[in-house]
């Protein structure tokens, strides 16, 4: 039985007017304000390939040589925009410094931005989408940006290549309103420290912004743009830098920062009237009038406040049975899927199981786009917008659910552009549904050997760019992540491609979570052989050189167009990475190249990769880079590590074999995991 609307209104006016109560007003939004003359990563997240040095943000890679890079620096905690309760928008006010500069002269753009954006993982593509749109759909992103543009672009209509403009997510990067830098005596590029004043006055709805050599404020903005940028704040939205380059060796640099929002009203402790038209005041409590003191009405007194307190007490009791009683009825039948949700927490948006099995035709064979060890994949077309994405449909076994949560709990808080993004997930009808981001290329794997058996050879500089972006994404995973990601079983069919070749690392059905400097857990060996590590093998622990390990046998498989272990014509096994250390060892390491590129490379970088991949596979693992000397040697910031022309033989220590709780800890784990961490063989 439902208590009618009325009366629950009048039950509750009659309980705060008798407690002298008032109704809890939702707080009112503050103003924020911070100053960073340093920044640090407990403040800030840094995506991409922005890095912290010194204090100072820098956006896109340091390279000697043209490349394409794009990063971006997040400030972690959400500020304020619209305060819903008094439907007012903020204004705000930032001042930063920054650096353009180029060590190649004849190498220009992209430039970087000052945004505002609704979430806290934006990263876009590079080149002309500076690093904060997509370049599949510019205006899919809700952002707010200030742009610093160095490159000449004419489908942005940008008037050169030194202006900054403001741009709106509906309208992606043509800039509502642009600004010749010259015309402030500003070269973006200069490598000089610009510092930047960008103000938004709600009351006027009026951005402004301004450019200096020097500290001081000019008197006038270089840009002034009149438009109502409160349409498209959210109630709380996020503050960071972008940057980009595309074929160019620009460096950006953010050295300070402060900001602040203004506007808001300040809270008041006191009660004020409330106006039907005003939201901000508060109601008043309706005292319950009792006479003056004196003696004759003191017995009087008493009895009226003990009946109003009595009283009270009855009316707040029946309330409560009341409310239970429906809250009861009405939360009884609570449904599986919103249950199961709940245990994801915060995490992809949920996409209905009738939409994924009408995108993918019933989960029809002709949809399938592989088959992993967890479920199959497959090719999904949203009906409505036309959308493509990838749905992992996992097996139905008793640890699914396990297994399912596993996946999601681990990529869902990822953010890097060289991982597969995930979208969305679904738990209906008994199924376990993950949407990720589609892939037109399909895997490397495929390109590697399918593709090249068809007649289509990957190219020289695709295979080096895929290598240097997974090498980006796993030290991202070993060292940035606020708990450490083991993969566990990388691999060129793991490796996907995007739409411009770029490299996408994707399933983590075996990956690990661990703390930073926590020595590794003895677990079932999982990957697949070829790719595992030799004390992997041995013992079961995985750790961030075992990794490296199987990364290196990838570098070697994109140098060279071989498997990790193939057949000869009389059948017998070779061995990837013996057959390479050979020719090292005979100085003739060039001959390993993939002999369908022609001789089409650099000899230089196919040295480089080579001898960095057989670095990674030393069978000792305290011998073996870190993913980010890795990532600096192919990026030609650090020297080559030294390779024994022998591939050193193979040790292992008495003192390592398995303990007791090593063996205990390996069971339990198989009886909890299994079969989700089978050997793979291939």
């Amino acid at each position: 039985m439902m208590v009618p609307l009325p009366l629950r209104i009048l039950l509750l006016f009659s309980l705060f007017t008798v407690f002298n109560l008032s109704f809890p007003l939702p707080a009112s939004a503050k103003n924020q304000s911070f100053d960073f003359p340093l920044f640090n990563l407990r403040n800030f997240t840094l995506l991409g390939d922005s890095y912290l040095r010194n204090g100072a943000v820098g956006l896109t890679r340091e390279l000697s040589v043209p490349t394409s890079s794009a990063g971006t620096i997040i400030y972690n905690t959400p500020i304020t925009f619209f305060d819903p309760e008094t439907n007012i928008s903020a204004s705000f006010s930032t001042k930063f410094s920054f650096t353009i500069s180029n060590v190649n002269p004849e190498s220009y753009g992209d430039g970087l931005t000052f945004f505002l954006s609704t979430d806290n993982v934006t990263l876009g593509s590079p080149g002309s989408y500076l690093g904060l749109f997509n370049s599949s759909n510019p205006t899919k992103n809700k952002i707010i940006a200030i742009e610093f543009d160095t490159r000449l672009d004419s489908q942005f209509n940008d008037p050169n290549s030194n202006h900054i403009g403001l741009d709106v997510g509906s309208q992606g990067l043509i800039s509502i309103k642009t600004a010749d830098a010259n015309l402030s005596g500003i070269d973006l590029k200069s490598g000089n420290l610009i510092t930047a004043w960008i103000d938004y006055k709600n009351d006027q709805k009026r951005l402004m912004v301004w450019l200096s050599y020097s500290s001081f404020k000019p008197e006038k903005p270089l840009l002034s743009v009149k438009f109502n940028l409160s349409k498209d704040f959210n109630d709380i939205m996020y503050a960071g830098f972008s940057g980009s380059t595309e074929g160019s060796t620009e460096l950006h640099l953010i050295e300070e920062w402060s900001f602040r929002t203004f506007g808001f009203r300040p809270s008041n402790s006191q009660s004020q009237p409330r106006n039907v038209s005003d939201s901000s005041g508060r109601i008043i409590p309706v005292t319950p009038v009792v006479p003056a003191s004196n003696s004759t009405h003191k017995f009087h007194r008493t009895l009226a406040l003990g009946l109003g307190i009595t009283g009270g007490l009855i009316v707040f009791c029946a309330i409560l049975i009341v409310f239970g009683w429906v809250s009861a009825k009405k939360w009884k039948p609570i449904r599986t899927g919103k249950s199961f949700r709940s245990e994801i927490m915060k995490g992809p948006r949920p996409f209905t199981y009738r939409i994924l099995r009408d995108s993918t035709k019933g989960f029809h064979s002709s949809r399938i786009l592989g088959h992993g060890a967890f479920g199959t994949v497959y090719k999904a077309v949203l009906l409505e917008s036309g959308l493509t994405f990838a749905v992992k449909r996992s097996k139905h076994t008793h640890n699914s659910k396990t297994e399912f949560l596993a996946e999601l709990s681990t990529i869902a808080c990822l953010r890097h552009k060289n991982l597969v993004q995930l979208e969305g997930w679904c738990s209906e009808k008994g199924e376990l549904l993950l949407v990720y981001e589609y892939m037109p290329n399909g895997s490397l794997d495929k390109v590697l050997y399918e593709e090249s058996e068809a007649g289509t050879t990957l190219k020289w500089a695709h295979r080096y760019k895929i290598v240097v972006g997974i090498a980006s994404v796993l030290m991202y995973l070993h060292e940035e992540c606020e708990q450490q990601v083991i993969h566990r079983d990388i691999k060129t069919s793991n490796i996907m491609l995007d739409a411009n070749l770029n490299a996408r690392l994707g399933d983590f059905g075996l990956a690990r979570l661990t703390d930073h400097n926590k020595s590794p857990v003895s677990t079932l060996t999982a990957g697949t052989m070829g790719y595992l590590a030799p004390e992997y093998l041995q013992y079961g622990k995985a750790t961030e050189k075992t990794d490296v390990f199987s990364f290196g046998v990838v570098m070697l498989e994109v140098a060279c167009g071989r498997r990790p272990i193939e057949k000869d014509a009389r059948s017998q096994k070779i061995n990837l990475v013996d057959w390479v250390w050979g020719l090292y060892a005979e100085d003739r390491i060039i001959e390993a190249a993939d002999s369908r590129l022609k001789g089409e490379f650099e000899n230089e970088e196919m040295r480089r990769l080579l001898l960095v991949g057989l670095s990674c596979v030393n069978p000792d693992c305290t011998k073996r880079p870190t993913m980010r000397r890795v990532l600096q040697i192919l990026n030609k910031e650090a020297e080559l590590q030294v390779v024994p022309k022998r591939k050193p033989s193979l040790t292992f220590s008495c003192s390592l074999p398995l303990s007791i709780e090593d063996i205990v800890s390996d069971c339990e784990e198989s009886m909890k995991a299994s079969p989700l961490y089978e050997l793979k063989v291939l």
